[in-house]
């Protein structure tokens, strides 16, 4: 009996990995090239670099459990690599379990290159709404989450848009949001940015009242991106009066994703599903 479960929980792991459909970017490649030319590595099936290759892999709700609502996902990595599963694999897996379906970025690493992420995130939105009526998502239900340096990328992309490439809301989970001089900013401006470059990329900067409603968790012992980030993007948010939330708890640190650690910002999820609920997104 155990080995006939076993079985069938081995085929139903396999179907799943198997509904999840890798979508590229750009048919014809990129108009931008990085200039990276080692390839591409994943190590322990959870950490990502040289990724030069746009895509993201869909995990579509059926039908009959959509609620309407998607979510972009961009793992962090500090523009150097990506975190793919507690930041990306792991999140969109839970997403599902109430009705809302997911995509994982694999965003193009910069390399001082310094619009190809927005780029990318900006073309992973269209294509979502475009696709919206196959996928059993609502077009103006399409929302952006980001982890870290990811968090960045999804501030930026609800700061720099378009029509047809604006989300509808943002997810941002201890984010980069003020280029600072850090790696983050190294890996994406290059050692001597701008002061251009750093205002267009320091997204509390860009807050306008078109900016998206934002959820933002953070941790206050965040020693790697400090909680002040989160604080200073919520200030401008609310600034413009958008509808905002943040969430800090005392003790977390940075990177925790879907990792449990026995503390208050475990729930982060939980107050995350609220939020969706509250905000009509989900019912």
């Amino acid at each position: 009996m155990k080995k006939t479960i076993l079985i069938l929980v081995g085929i139903i792991f396999i179907g799943t990995m198997q509904a999840q459909e890798e979508i590229k970017l750009y048919k014809n490649g990129p108009s931008e090239n990085s200039g990276i030319t080692e390839k591409e590595a994943i190590y322990d099936n959870s950490w990502v670099t040289n990724v030069t290759e746009a895509r993201m892999y869909a995990y579509i709700v059926p039908k009959e459990k959509a609620s309407g609502a998607a979510v972009l996902i961009c793992p962090g990595g500090g523009y150097g690599g990506l975190a793919v599963a507690h930041e990306g694999s792991q999140v969109a897996e839970w997403l599902n379990t109430f009705g809302v379906s997911a995509f994982v970025l694999y965003y193009r690493m910069p390399n001082h290159h310094s619009e190809i992420p927005l780029t990318d995130a900006q073309t992973a939105i269209q294509i979502i709404r475009e696709g919206a009526g196959k996928w059993n998502i609502d077009k103006h239900k399409i929302g952006i989450a980001g982890f870290s340096a990811g968090g960045h990328l999804a501030s930026t992309a609800g700061t720099h848009f378009d029509e047809i490439n604006r989300p509808d809301f943002m997810i941002l989970i201890y984010p980069v949001i003020s280029m600072t001089g850090d790696g983050t900013c190294q890996n994406l401006l290059g050692e001597t940015p701008f002061k251009e470059q750093l205002n267009r990329f320091s997204n509390q900067l860009q807050v306008t009242d078109k900016t998206p409603p934002t959820f933002i968790i953070a941790a206050l012992d965040d020693d790697v991106v400090s909680v002040e980030h989160s604080f200073m993007f919520y200030k401008a948010l609310q600034d413009k009066r958008i509808p905002s939330e943040i969430h800090t708890c005392e003790k977390g640190g940075h990177g925790f994703g879907m990792r449990k650690q026995g503390l208050e910002i475990d729930n982060w999820t939980e107050k995350l599903r609220i939020w969706l609920k509250t905000s009509g997104l989900i019912e």
